[in-house]
């Protein structure tokens, strides 16, 4: 008769407990909210039971902070990326809002979670998603000193950065798929209302 298999889970199996976990958790978030989700329905909806939920994760709070992480460090590496580039800052602010809202559309329900329900982290979490998130700010703010410094920008106020993401991060609030602009449409609308509003171009 074969036994039943004892310790850790093959690593395959493992990682596809914890994919369905993350994915059921994001889903969850999204519609009901953090505070509106119980552990036991994300054991549900990913088809887990109880006791290996726990296996998987630390708590309610520990799926949040990946969850956020995880779509915080992709904005990150995107925002690096452009930032590092040799192309004008005018090219390179264009390039942020493009990639920005594409991102955004990709992530949208992430994003509505960090929106709604990033407050709920505590501790180390929590300061660690700031520090995540001053450094994507910190990317566009150099792009917009960078413009100032060559001429190609009015003003690198940080009360402009802060509304420029602000004002991009908001496209999750009303986008829907099939609708009648595309993210690479939207993003080049947004950039042509921001560019007559900060660079010195006649």
């Amino acid at each position: 008769m074969t036994q039943p298999r004892r310790g850790r889970p093959p690593a395959q199996d493992s990682a596809d407990t914890r994919d369905r976990i993350i994915e059921a958790a994001t889903e969850l978030f999204a519609t009901k909210g953090f505070h509106g989700t119980g552990v036991a329905e994300i054991g549900t909806r990913a088809d887990v039971q109880r006791g290996a939920l726990y296996y998987h994760i630390k708590s309610k709070e520990d799926l949040l902070w990946g969850i956020l992480r995880d779509y915080t460090n992709v904005l990150l590496a995107e925002a690096e990326a452009v930032s590092a580039t040799d192309d004008d800052p005018t090219t390179k602010l264009h390039n942020l809002i493009r990639s920005h809202v594409t991102l955004i559309v990709k992530y949208q329900r992430e994003v509505g979670i960090q929106i709604k329900d990033s407050g709920a982290l505590t501790g180390g979490s929590a300061a660690q998603l700031q520090e995540l998130r001053d450094r994507v700010q910190q990317q566009w703010q150099q792009v917009l000193d960078d413009g100032c410094a060559t001429g190609d920008f009015r003003t690198n106020d940080h009360v402009i950065t802060n509304s420029l993401l602000g004002l991009v991060n908001m496209v999750w609030f009303w986008y829907r798929p099939g609708g009648s602009s595309t993210p690479t449409e939207i993003a080049h609308m947004i950039a042509a209302m921001v560019f007559d509003g900060i660079t010195t171009r006649n």
